[in-house]
């Protein structure tokens, strides 16, 4: 099956769409397809600002119908302790809502843009998907990510060279409790980085100290950036540290 035989077939669905590489070549395709859609956006403390705008700009410029659903994540039970499995109570909630809206909406079929190259056999967000019978469009017709992104650029999509990018409820280790100040400087440490041309990037929380990774080719900019960066977290957090363990 492609996406063209999946749309024929489920010609009306509601998309959680996050403005990623992964659902917004999924919205695209379905509009496309002359497919039925609504993109639904779970705005929440663990999302930074730039990817509501990535979406919203997405969403405009396919024509795409899109609603912001916003969530209180850090009130819902065994989220803000941070647990190994937190993302599976975290998607239980988020999904939850957006299942909701879409039905109130009159969709009975929610989607979301996990591909064929996710690794979904341990992933306890994964679990909340199929348990709240969330479909895979993209992983079902075979996707990878690589093909989707080349896909998109096909498409014109500016999505298409987008980094990954993982909440920033990821940044805090197992254990530690999420907290809104936490989070909040998380995204202010990775926005700074971001204006000095880096893309693909973690700030990551140890006790009270920011721990910096790169990929390779980041490495000089940091370096040569070396003093501002420093300058900059240092206001946020009481050490910063370069990981010399480069990101894949």
């Amino acid at each position: 099956m492609n996406l063209t035989q999946f749309w024929q077939t489920n010609p009306k669905a509601a998309i959680a769409f996050s403005g990623g590489v992964d659902s917004a070549y999924l919205l695209y395709s379905a509009v496309q397809s002359g497919a039925e859609v609504k993109a639904y956006y779970a705005k929440t403390a663990f999302q930074p600002a730039f990817e509501l705008e990535d979406a919203k700009k997405l969403a405009n410029q396919l024509g795409a119908r899109m609603e912001i659903l916003s969530l209180d994540v850090l009130s819902v039970p065994n989220v803000a302790e941070n647990p190994k499995n937190r993302c599976y109570y975290c998607k239980t909630a988020l999904f939850t809502a957006i299942t909701a809206a879409a039905k109130n909406d009159g969709f009975a079929l929610l989607l979301d843009g996990t591909n064929a190259s996710d690794e979904v056999s341990d992933r306890p967000g994964m679990q909340a998907l199929r348990e709240l019978c969330v479909r895979s469009p993209l992983r079902e017709c075979g996707l990878t990510k690589p093909e989707i992104r080349r896909l998109s650029k096909e498409a014109g999509l500016f999505t298409h060279d987008k980094p990954a990018y993982a909440c920033l409820a990821t940044r805090i280790p197992t254990g530690d409790v999420i907290t809104p100040e936490k989070l909040a400087r998380t995204e202010e440490a990775e926005g700074f980085l971001h204006t000095l041309g880096l893309r693909d990037f973690r700030v990551r929380t140890l006790g009270d100290t920011a721990r910096i990774q790169v990929t390779e080719s980041d490495l000089q900019p940091v370096l040569k950036n070396r003093a501002a960066i420093f300058s900059h977290l240092k206001k946020l957090y009481s050490g910063v540290v370069l990981d010399l363990e480069v990101r894949p």
